[in-house]
């Protein structure tokens, strides 16, 4: 065995395994099952032009030196980003801890309970923090968070509003330049105005839904915004706050004016900068529009047995049901960083942060007091963390960065500078001594840290918070630890056995991909320094964008979107201004095939465009005729077809080609979803079937892990035509010379574990990565074959064989009474975590192995599966008493002196002997979602004082 072979390491089957595999399918080597799974005429002819493959070693090492070259200056920008403590608990405990970074999204909550609880604290420290009644579970960064709350406060104009068509959005001139960008890319396409201008003197008229505040503003300005709110709801207009989070500790929370909702970003609570992300965003509104809330809110209910549970609410996957008509396209979170920052105040507490801001103000204010015994105008009033110096800018700059600093130079005679929580009393000092040497003063040196009032009383903080019990509990490094490791427990990750989700490509995220997100050089970029100073970065990505274009077959790749759902919204954006740039401003129709994931017609909405669905054939494929139909009707308006391939029914359909061909002849560009790319890499591509633009999910295809529903990201890749419109950014320039404005806060969104991806490509190498498609494949067909008799296969390609995925169908069960629901609770009984459940076809689970699971974990699958097929067999509609309707059973079940089920305990807790040697125990048994959703709470307080509350 090769030891330095990466490739041995994240493919899960051997050689010798890999030939049993192929003899249960029927095949002799992997090359036929490949022609009898891929039509031929979409089969790459060469191999992709990819470096060969680094061993892990040889790739340490060279990440290494390209970290070194990133120039690593102390950072006072600002502009929503701020250098940071990350506690070494959490750095070690979570971030580098694959109990929780390879978590799925929660969507079964039985198995869930600890991320559920970790961001149950996040949202209560938002709601806390903000004043506000209601908060989700993160956002992926505070301009999208300032877009989505500003698309619903559009969405919950009151009637008369909606019937005068009011759609005009005021900006202050202080909000942050890169959600200033953001909001331009998404209000035009849904019929709404910007409106820019001065807070203080701009006067609202009825004609207005809406407003935006910067609470303090982009140059540290602490604003009145309560009377700016007063003024605004007076004559019905609505009003959202970006807040810094904390500065939210000295500042009255914006809920206690009559804020609608509160967003920002919880970067500064421990994350690192990152070169942008990424970040966990915070969303917080009113409980009146909670139907109207973007991403996911984590609610408390109850168990079967009564008992305290978590779960999703409302918002679970709200896209598939209300597709076209879902209030957003988002669809992840930035899970893993929101756990990070609700644990960074759970082991400060109110206290510990209290100290953390008062340091961070105290500092600020002292700094002011030194500059301007140097002579220097301080023009902020009121403050808490950046000054906003009158000097002249390019000398202090040419200082600065002799002595290795970065300050924000928003014109030649202004210079900002944001204190954080890092700043010492020496790098105060450091920071006078560059402003003595710019303009030849001198001052007395900095002792210490003065206390001097810059918050007017009527803005100071009044209102407690965090005063739940976990906020003052775990403060030391041993019981944080511990509460850390107790949630950890609750989770079922993939450090426990195999998540076969279709879809979601569950695969092996390395640790060889992962140890570089912890390296100082690579955390401690600020996302605006100047150009010579991220080489390091800008290499990595510049060389991930050109593998990527290499793999998909594309001209040019974006990587600014942070997540699949905004590639989706970038890529048909890029479409809509190249249609615009031909004259063609009419074409706003996207033909979706009924079988799309439900982010696609959500995306397509909110780029503006009007959705006509297309029909599916017998056998699940895009029915051509249909779509023909259809394409030559709108012929004169038609914008694009949005096509996931392999399709989502987990087949390569042979007519793709056709289709993208219709499309192009009707005048339109062929969006193909990147979802299933884990099915392509090295064998096919977009480009070589014909599609225009793709967005790719990294934390799918590329590795980057999910981290119990985020982070992601989701780049897009585009052919020649498309290059001119790649998405820009306001500070740094990105895109195409007729760039679309941002579509995420930073210039190339989540930088950080971008790394992940460009590690995987660098050590698998062009044959690793069609070798980890091929066998990706395989692992699919295997369980096919494996599963045949027990459950049928709803959908295969032409000569019978599964892609990557495959959907097993569950509905004729019900005759036994059973659900496709109680399988997936009762796969819990066996440690594995269901399948991906009624998508795309309700009463399915759809099945994807991914390559990197072995031969022995999926036959342990396959083993409970077809034991539980027995179980069903045993069940009947006439007796609700089963042992799949009473799954999952947890510990206290088992032993508990009374065992009153017509079935024993042993069958329920260990139905195989493999599972005795890796029990997991669910914490709690199933849940009820209908319950929670009626008595929605999504904070720390118990069931009962809420339920006493609404008495």
């Amino acid at each position: 065995m090769d030891t330095t072979s990466f490739a041995l390491r994240h493919i899960g089957p051997n050689s010798t395994e890999q030939q049993a595999m192929l003899d249960t399918i029927g095949v002799k080597d992997l090359e036929q099952l490949i022609t009898e799974t891929i039509p031929d005429n979409i089969r790459l002819e060469n191999d992709l032009d990819l470096d060969a493959a680094m061993s892990e070693q040889e790739y340490l090492t060279h990440i290494y030196k390209l970290s070194q070259l990133n120039k690593v200056y102390k950072s006072y920008i600002g502009l929503g980003y701020h250098p940071t403590n990350l506690p070494a608990v959490i750095q070690r405990n979570i971030l580098e801890n694959p109990g929780w970074y390879t978590a799925y999204t929660p969507y079964q909550a039985e198995i869930a309970q600890g991320r559920l609880e970790a961001l149950l604290n996040f949202q209560t420290m938002i709601i806390d923090l903000t004043g506000m009644e209601i908060a989700n579970a993160s956002l992926l960064d505070e301009s999208t968070a300032a877009a989505e709350a500003m698309g619903l406060l559009f969405a919950v104009r009151d009637r008369a509003q909606k019937k005068a068509n009011v759609n005009k959005f005021f900006v202050s001139d202080l909000v942050l330049p890169q959600t200033i960008a953001l909001l331009e890319t998404r209000a035009n396409p849904i019929g709404i105005e910007l409106v820019i201008g001065n807070e203080a003197e701009y006067n609202l008229s009825d004609e207005y839904f809406g407003a935006l505040l910067q609470y303090p503003g982009k140059n540290g300005q602490i604003t009145d915004i309560k009377s700016f709110i007063e003024q605004a709801n007076a004559k019905n207009i609505k009003v959202a706050v970006a807040a810094d989070i904390l500065s939210l500790v000295k500042l009255e929370a914006p809920g206690k004016f009559g804020a609608d909702v509160v967003v920002g970003t919880t970067q500064r609570f421990g994350i690192p900068m990152g070169y942008g992300g990424p970040h966990a965003a915070f969303f917080a509104t009113k409980e009146a529009y909670k139907r109207d809330v973007p991403g996911r809110i984590i609610g408390v209910t109850k168990d079967k047995n009564g008992n305290r549970a978590l779960r999703m609410a409302l918002q679970t996957r709200e896209q598939h049901i209300k597709r076209d008509k879902a209030t957003s396209n988002i669809c992840t979170a930035q899970v893993l960083l929101a756990v990070m920052a609700g644990m960074y105040a759970v082991y400060h507490g109110p206290k510990g942060l209290t100290f953390i801001a008062d340091k961070v103000k105290n500092s600020t204010s002292t700094l002011a007091n030194a500059l301007e015994k140097l002579g220097l105008e301080q023009v902020n009033s009121h403050y808490f963390d950046t000054l906003q110096i009158k000097t002249d800018a390019v000398k202090v700059k040419y200082e600065a960065e002799k002595r290795e600093v970065n300050f924000h130079y928003p014109d030649t005679n202004t210079v900002t500078i944001s204190i954080n929580e890092t700043t010492t009393i020496e790098d105060l000092n450091e920071i006078i001594s560059i402003f003595e040497n710019a303009t030849g003063n001198t001052t007395d040196k900095i002792a210490s840290i003065s206390h001097i009032k810059t918050i007017p009383d009527h803005l100071k903080r009044q209102s407690e918070f965090l005063t739940f019990e976990v906020f003052n509990t775990y403060h030391s490094e041993t019981e944080l630890m511990r509460y850390v490791k107790r949630l950890e427990r609750k989770d079922l990750a993939l450090n426990h056995s195999m998540i076969s989700l279709g879809s979601c490509t569950m695969k092996l995220n390395a640790a060889s991909e992962m140890l570089p997100l912890s390296w100082p050089n690579w955390g401690n970029i600020h996302p605006f320094v100047p150009a010579d100073q991220p080489i390091g970065y800008k290499l990595v990505l510049k060389e991930l964008e050109n593998q990527l274009s290499e793999i998909t077959g594309f001209a040019a790749t974006s990587l600014q979107p942070n997540s699949g759902a905004q590639g989706e919204f970038a890529g048909l954006m890029v479409i809509k201004a190249y249609h615009e740039s031909r004259g063609d401003h009419h074409r706003n129709i996207c033909l979706i095939p009924s079988s799309a994931h439900g982010t696609n017609p959500a995306s397509a909405v909110m780029a503006g465009m009007k959705v006509v669905v297309t029909k599916a054939s017998e056998n699940g494929n895009i029915d051509v005729e249909d779509l023909r139909e259809k394409a030559e009707l709108h012929k004169d308006n038609l914008s694009a077809i949005m096509v996931t391939y392999p399709s989502t029914h987990g087949v390569y359909e042979s007519a793709i080609k056709e289709i993208t061909q219709i499309i192009h002849d009707n005048g339109g560009q062929v969006y193909m979803d990147g979802a299933n790319m884990n099915a392509q890499v090295g064998l096919t591509n977009p480009g070589n079937i014909g599609a225009d633009v793709c967005h790719l999910n990294l934390h799918k295809t590329f590795a980057i892990p999910h981290g119990g529903g985020g982070p992601g990201v989701g780049p897009i890749c585009v052919a020649e035509q498309l290059v001119p419109f790649l998405p820009g950014n306001p500070i740094v320039k990105t895109g195409g010379h007729q760039a679309i404005s941002a579509i995420s806060g930073a210039p190339f969104g989540s930088s950080l574990v971008c790394l992940i991806s460009y590690g995987y490509i660098k050590m698998l190498g062009y044959r690793g990565l069609k070798k980890s498609t091929e066998i990706a494949i395989l692992n699919a067909n295997y369980i096919k074959e494996r599963l045949k008799g027990s459950y049928p296969t709803l959908y295969s390609g032409e000569m019978g064989r599964a892609a990557h995925e495959m959907i097993i169908d569950c509905r004729d069960f019900k005759a036994n009474g059973i659900e496709v629901t109680d399988i997936a609770k009762r796969l819990m009984d066996y440690g594995f975590h269901a399948p991906t459940v009624s998508f795309p076809v309700a009463g399915t689970m759809m099945i994807e192995p991914t390559e990197s699971e072995s031969k022995a974990e999926m036959d342990r699958f396959c083993d409970a599966m077809i034991s539980i097929r027995k179980e069903i067999d045993s069940s009947s509609k006439d007796e609700s008493n089963n042992i799949l309707k009473n799954a999952p059973h947890t510990l206290d079940m088992l032993t508990a002196d009374e065992w009153t089920l017509p079935y024993n305990r042993e069958a329920a807790a260990f139905p195989l002997d493999f599972v005795r040697d890796n029990k997991f125990w669910p914490s709690v048994r199933r849940v009820d979602d209908a319950y929670g959703d009626r008595n929605l709470i999504c904070s720390c307080a118990p069931i009962e004082d809420y339920m006493e509350a609404k008495k």
